[in-house]
């Protein structure tokens, strides 16, 4: 719940970003809007200042102070002092933690997870480049286009807090897999048109199925794996991902200059979602890692003198 709600942060980039084109296209032109798009680097000195390195760091830096520091933020309730004693637990690990990836039966479960995030993130980055001039072949103004993408981010925001939860309920794979299904029916209903509520009811689930599931997933990754893995298991993912994210566009602008009918190119969107559906559900949970042994397995250990 925790990650989902920090990469909630890219769907309210999302709601901000059309917002501020609707407002600023039609005085300004289409320039301002990267002006715009520059001012968080204003906060890059402050997030320099205020975000805390892990406590692993800490611990091989002799930066015991700041250790404390940020231990009592984590677990207020808690009592540290700079008179515990502090152990940096050494656990084993193949030099090449890639290697990690295809070990003790993942390799199957890193090939399928590699599979959604790269269906997932074709899906991401197609439908936020192309969701615009695809709703207006379909007929809809510039403005009201605009609307579509502000739908498509905030379902995200809201289909990734309610299943966020549901996940740490029930399990991240049982609300994945629909989710992902839930969003290829979705863009697929989109491309025949219908009412104007209806239409962006649609695109509110298909955001909460592919910007919303992407953030979910990230997570179920990140428990997925051992800690001694993890870090790599999710870059790997994310990498493999990016190559998807780099031909959502390209697939959009060719699907445009073919002149296809409205409908197959969301039916063209909508084929990895039911891509990264199946890949999920084919990931074998037996594999996981099992969370009851977390206390052996943690990088860093408090011990109250």
């Amino acid at each position: 719940m925790i990650v989902s709600i920090v990469l909630c942060g890219y769907s309210v980039g999302g709601i901000l970003a059309p917002l501020i084109g609707i407002f600023l296209m039609p005085t300004f032109g289409w320039e301002a809007i990267f002006w715009f798009a520059g001012v968080p680097l204003l906060f890059l000195p402050i997030m320099y200042k205020q975000l805390p390195e892990t406590a692993s760091y800490l611990i091989r830096t002799g930066k015991k102070e700041k250790l404390i520091a940020t231990l009592a933020k984590v677990s207020p309730e808690s009592h540290f002092s700079q008179n515990d004693e502090v152990i940096d637990l050494k656990t084993q690990g193949t030099k090449v933690p890639i290697i990690g990836l295809f070990k003790e039966n993942r390799a199957f479960s890193t090939v399928m997870f590699w599979t959604a995030f790269f269906s997932c993130l074709l899906m991401v980055y197609g439908l936020n480049t192309w969701l615009p001039k695809l709703m207006m072949e379909a007929g809809y103004g510039l403005n009201s286009s605009l609307g579509f993408l502000i739908a498509l981010q905030g379902g995200a925001i809201i289909g990734t807090l309610i299943i966020g939860r549901l996940c740490d309920k029930y399990g991240s794979k049982k609300m994945l897999v629909p989710m992902y299904a839930s969003g290829a029916v979705a863009l697929t209903l989109l491309g025949f048109g219908g009412n104007t509520l209806v239409i962006y009811l649609l695109v509110a689930i298909a955001g909460a199925a592919t910007i919303g599931a992407q953030n979910i997933v990230q997570a179920y990754v990140s428990q997925y794996y051992p800690p001694s893995i993890r870090s790599t298991a999710l870059g790997m993912a994310s990498g493999v991902g990016r190559t998807g994210g780099m031909l959502g566009p390209l697939l959009g602008g060719f699907l445009l200059s073919v002149s296809l009918p409205i409908h197959l190119n969301f039916i063209a969107f909508a084929i990895p979602g039911l891509i990264a559906a199946a890949a999920l559900f084919m990931v074998p949970i037996k594999n996981a890692y099992q969370n009851e042994n977390d206390a052996k397995e943690e990088i860093t250990k408090v011990h109250v003198s």
